[in-house]
């Protein structure tokens, strides 16, 4: 056996092959499209809170995912004392405020 004839069986039959990369091409396009209108948004809103609620002070204005609104009264690591009304005052985790209605007024 000649080597023209070893690398001729060792050639692939027909040329209708596709190329891999074309293949997966689809696939790899819906998760940039996913990455850019639905995981980095989303990304950058819980990164939003998360800087809202470590900045939170005396005073702000804020509801609770529950719908309550209230003022700040005072801060700890993990969960804040809100007053409501008429001097009744809530404690709440942290991760239960959502945002600022001083900027809706």
């Amino acid at each position: 056996m000649t080597i023209l004839s070893f690398l001729h069986l060792m050639a692939p039959a027909g040329g209708n092959e596709s190329n891999p990369m074309m293949t997966f091409m689809p696939l790899i396009l819906v998760f940039v499209v996913f990455y850019f209108f639905m995981i980095r948004p989303q990304m950058k809103r819980q990164k939003e809170l998360n800087n809202y609620r470590s900045a939170l002070k005396r005073g702000d204005k804020v509801v609770t995912t529950g719908g309550i609104y209230g003022k700040v009264y005072e801060v700890k690591d993990n969960y804040v004392m809100m007053e409501v009304g008429f001097d009744i005052k809530l404690k709440v985790d942290k991760s239960a405020i959502i945002k600022d209605t001083t900027a809706d007024s």
